[in-house]
């Protein structure tokens, strides 16, 4: 049993030694854990989020996301914005060649004078063209230069256009493909807008089909539209945005929380980054609005 102990007993110096040892083990672990753990913290570090940029790449992502959806109806090319142009495909360049030509005061007439001023090539041409919609004079003069350039002109039995505000839901069934459900909706919602400002309007008509409404537009169109108050987007209440048929409550708030937020709207592209937005209907919902 002494041997035993005697193993345990330790002089000054050796005690001092043991004391240092412990020192160093103790050092050691210490580094060991610290540059164990170091690149983790390093790189936790380097991670940063730009709240601002990740909003931007979020707007981005949703356009795209809509562009990839994006349905064409027939639309005025004099009245491309900058959203419109992108989804249809142009670039920025060829956007602002027309907003520029239209702050003359000029106006497009055919797919030629809108290729000419914008210098899309054929191949984007050729796709939206078909949905070029111009107003009826454009259509009269070309068809009246037509006929003057004719050898051999015929007389044409006029066709009577009626007033898409005047029209009564009787009318609207002369019209193949539109019944009983189909003209009271109709009327409905032209009572609800107080009147069609513009012809596109007809098409936002729920369950009117495309070609069905082409055919409608044939006979029927805005010869008076109504006198309208616009409604101030920065300075409106949430209900009197909500009053436009085409924006809800929920959105109307939105709308309302993004002008506070920005310190007010200054274009209406900036719309289309809300969630739940109708991107589609922004030309005629524009037409209610003013900044």
């Amino acid at each position: 049993m002494k041997n035993f102990k005697s193993h345990f007993r330790f002089n000054k110096q050796e005690r001092s030694g043991i004391f240092f040892l412990l020192l160093i083990i103790v050092f050691l672990q210490g580094v060991f854990f610290y540059v164990k753990l170091k690149p983790f913290k390093l790189e936790a570090s380097r991670i940063t989020v730009d709240e601002a940029e990740q909003s931007r790449i979020d707007s981005l992502k949703q356009v795209s996301r809509l562009k990839d959806t994006f349905k064409i109806y027939p639309f005025n090319p004099n009245f491309i914005t900058d959203y419109k142009g992108y989804t249809l495909g142009m670039s920025v360049e060829e956007i602002d060649r027309l907003i520029a030509f239209r702050s003359s005061n000029k106006y497009i007439n055919s797919k030629e004078e809108f290729q000419q001023v914008t210098r899309v090539n054929d191949s984007l041409l050729n796709k939206i063209a078909p949905y070029f919609k111009f107003p009826d004079w454009v259509k009269a003069d070309k068809k009246q230069a037509s006929q003057n350039t004719s050898t051999n002109v015929k007389t044409e039995t006029a066709v009577v256009v009626g007033d898409l505000n005047q029209v009564t839901a009787t009318d609207l069934r002369t019209i193949n493909g539109i019944g009983t459900k189909l003209s009271a909706r109709i009327i409905k919602f032209r009572d609800r807008l107080g009147g069609f400002l513009v012809d596109d309007q007809l098409y936002d008509v729920y369950g009117l089909d495309v070609e069905v409404a082409n055919r409608a537009l044939k006979k029927f169109q805005v010869l008076h539209p109504p006198r309208i108050e616009k409604i101030n987007i920065n300075s409106a209440t949430v209900k009197e945005i909500a009053s436009l048929v085409y924006i809800s409550y929920p959105l109307a708030e939105k709308i309302v929380d993004l002008r506070d937020v920005s310190g007010g709207i200054n274009s209406f592209d900036e719309l289309t980054n809300l969630d739940g937005f109708p991107s589609e209907k922004l030309e005629r919902i524009a037409l209610y609005l003013s900044l």
